[in-house]
């Protein structure tokens, strides 16, 4: 957060510190902790390839020196880390990573509910306290179809309050296909998540340019999947947001909806790879829908058909995880918030590749390890090792 800030004067010194933020925010994205050892190692790096470079040393070998030692140093680290499965583990990395024991124990405790592959959402809470709440919902991995209808420029997420859902299996081509039902959601005052199969620039350009001069709010995601996978998945979300499934198989054309064929939802949060949908009840159609697959399961004869149908079993009945964050003031809350993401991010990180000892000492091991071998017969290339 603090990196993020940083503006200098200076051009050529601006590109540098932005460069070393982009390490530690893509660090942040992928595993949720250790940015400032990536930070120390970008400054290194620099730092030792530019001495490397002004005493004559070829760009391109100084360059393949260091990918090769990254590479041979992310090996090793991967083959010390320790597996991270016991609830004790996960909580004791959600607490170091976050430096409380209660996000700690909350993280362990969402993890336990939906499962470490589960959903899990970091939300505001209206009170003072921070609190674990699991409700219905899915998440599918398909983000929003352009960066502009993003509301939250810090975070690069939007969300949907009490939205009307748009399903369907077509590829809209042109805006007057929609512009019957978008009238209908503009009298109604309501925002509305498209969801399709794809949807034309020209389309995407005319509900941004709309969206920003606040005649409607209007989110649109591609479909997730492909193919006879996506249909079944699109069926999925339109059970959980009882809205009604615009199909082509069944004929039914854009330009012909009314209010009713739309669903709604209690929040949807859309973020760059993946969109969650969060509803507080469970209809007796998503009941159905779910025994329906819980059937075709057993009768599956296919391994590939079978692990799509348990993955889109386990998205419809796992549920989502909100973790309500409370504090007492706004400057404390979104402290609260942003150490919680990151130590959501940091378990989960440790869950799929595990842990090694802090402190850079799992580094210094290595380093021992690797400076006697690690070695190339060009010297360019040693230089940048």
């Amino acid at each position: 957060s603090i990196a993020k800030e940083i503006e200098l004067k200076n051009p050529y010194q601006n590109m540098g510190a932005k460069l070393v933020y982009e390490v530690a925010s893509k660090t942040n994205d992928k595993a949720g902790d250790g940015t400032t050892t990536a930070t120390v190692l970008a400054q290194s790096m620099i730092h030792r390839g530019f001495d490397a470079i002004d005493a004559g040393a070829n760009p391109v070998l100084v360059k393949e020196g260091i990918e090769l030692a990254s590479l041979t140093v992310a090996q090793k680290l991967l083959a010390k880390s320790k597996k991270v499965d016991a609830q004790e583990d996960i909580q004791n990395v959600a607490a170091v990573s976050s430096g409380s024991q209660e996000i700690g124990k909350i993280i362990a405790q969402a993890m336990q509910k939906v499962g470490k592959d589960g959903v899990i959402n970091v939300d505001e809470s209206k009170g003072f306290e921070t609190e674990l709440e699991v409700v219905g919902g899915l998440q599918y991995d398909k983000g929003y179809a352009s960066p502009y209808f993003v509301s939250d420029r810090e975070s690069m997420t939007v969300e949907l309050e009490n939205p009307l859902v748009l399903v369907t299996d077509h590829k809209i081509s042109t805006v007057q296909e929609i512009v019957p039902i978008l009238e209908e959601v503009v009298k109604a005052s309501r925002p509305l998540l498209i969801l399709a199969e794809s949807v034309e620039n020209e389309v995407l350009g005319v509900l941004v340019a709309n969206k920003l001069r606040g005649t409607f709010n209007v989110v649109v995601t591609n479909a997730p999947g492909f193919g006879d996978n996506q249909k079944e998945m699109l069926q999925d979300i339109a059970v959980l947001t009882k809205a009604n499934f615009v199909s082509k198989e069944l004929n039914m054309k854009l330009a012909d909806l009314k209010m009713d064929d739309l669903g709604n939802i209690n929040k949807v949060i859309i973020k760059k790879d993946n969109t969650t949908l969060v509803s507080n009840s469970k209809s007796p159609e998503l009941e159905k829908r779910i025994q329906v697959l819980k059937t075709q399961i057993q009768n599956s004869t296919s391994d590939y058909e079978t692990k799509n149908l348990q993955e889109r079993l386990a998205k419809l009945s796992g549920g989502v995880a909100l973790i309500k964050v409370g504090a007492t003031t706004d400057t404390e809350l979104k402290d609260k918030k942003l150490r919680i993401e990151d130590a959501l991010n940091a378990t989960k990180a440790a869950i799929t590749e595990g842990i090694v000892v802090g402190g850079g000492k799992a580094l210094v091991e290595v380093y021992q390890e690797l400076k006697d071998t690690l070695l190339s017969d060009n010297k360019e290339v040693q230089q940048g090792i």
